[in-house]
């Protein structure tokens, strides 16, 4: 049986991604078996994709360290469980999505704004008039400054639009992966997408001509 075969339908993966599905789960089967030590190849495995993933959640350095430790203790603790009826990294995905969100709302970090809100809240106008006379010898400083911008607007978006993003965009996940992390559809995920970029680039309307 395929190993990306949930709920009775059949997610189509690469030949790498499925080779990696494969060797997961032989790892997987072999810390059920009582061979805990096989865990460690897992998590040197997944520490830094884990890590990116919840630093561009949270922007915060040393949460997103203390996230990924518990991503790795839950899925420790909860692997006895794991069917293989979704690949490992999907399932893994999945529980540090949920422990940044839990840790969102305990800390009440999340924060959603409309479009009229962020005009509001928007002190850009020196920043355009920077961007309007800049010589070629400040592309750099441009560059940083629109980076910021683009960071400012991202964390502006509401956690489910910033975890496609992420994960499409950094990650460089399929839509198909994406869905199946989210416990979502496809067309769920390129909606959130769509909606994501266009709220991202109507906040930096007024910094890139």
């Amino acid at each position: 049986m395929s190993l990306t075969k949930t709920l009775g339908k059949v997610l189509t993966l690469s030949p790498e991604r499925q080779e990696e599905a494969d060797a997961d789960l032989r790892l997987v089967r072999q810390i059920q078996a009582g061979e805990v030590s096989a865990f460690d190849s897992l998590v040197q495995k997944y520490r830094e994709r884990i890590y990116g993933v919840v630093y561009n959640l949270t922007s915060n350095r040393e949460d997103a360290a203390d996230l990924t430790q518990e991503t790795f203790i839950k899925a420790f603790q909860g692997i006895a469980r794991f069917q293989g009826t979704s690949s490992f990294f999907s399932w893994l995905y999945r529980i540090a999505i949920n422990a940044t969100l839990s840790h969102l709302r305990r800390h009440k970090l999340r924060r959603f704004f409309s479009l009229e809100k962020m005009v509001e809240e928007d002190h850009s106008a020196e920043v355009i008039k920077t961007l309007a006379v800049g010589a070629d010898s400040d592309k750099e400083a441009l560059v940083k400054e629109l980076q910021e911008k683009l960071n400012e607007a991202f964390q502006k978006l509401s956690f489910k639009h910033r975890t496609v993003v992420t994960l499409f965009e950094i990650d460089q996940l399929s839509h198909q992966e994406i869905a199946e992390i989210m416990d979502c559809s496809v067309g769920t995920v390129r909606s959130r997408l769509h909606y994501a970029k266009q709220q991202l680039q109507a906040y930096l309307q007024d910094y890139i001509k």
